[in-house]
């Protein structure tokens, strides 16, 4: 089993930045990892996922420019870091694992609690 727990977020001015981590415990971190997030009163949204060999993808029209997924193998951590935030990233965001990329939180086999980022105007 793995067991994944995120920290790093927060209440933020928007402009700012935060990085939030995700540290996976059990096992050896899976292939893929993908951060995902849900704003009050949305539906959650795919945020970026990253390979074990540090292949990257991002929800484009959302963040690419702004954020980014980054992996330390050696330390089964995964990262966001975000810059250049706006109050539309409040949310609480979600850290993900699995052998297979999907697009939906609920499809990966290991999920965390969840962190909250807040950003003010």
């Amino acid at each position: 089993q793995v067991q994944l727990v995120e920290s790093g977020g927060g209440l933020v001015q928007a402009g700012g930045s935060l990085r939030l981590s995700c540290a996976a415990s059990g096992r050896t971190f899976s292939n893929y990892a993908a951060w995902f997030r849900q704003a009050p009163g949305k539906e959650r949204e795919f945020v970026a996922t990253i390979s074990w060999s540090g292949v990257t993808t991002y929800n484009a029209a959302s963040v690419k420019g702004r954020f980014t997924i980054s992996r330390d193998n050696a330390k089964n951590t995964v990262y966001l870091q975000m810059n250049s935030l706006k109050p539309e990233d409040t949310a609480v965001y979600y850290c993900a694992a699995g052998d297979v990329r999907y697009r939906d939180l609920e499809s990966y086999d290991y999920r965390g609690q969840g962190t909250q980022v807040i950003v003010s105007s």
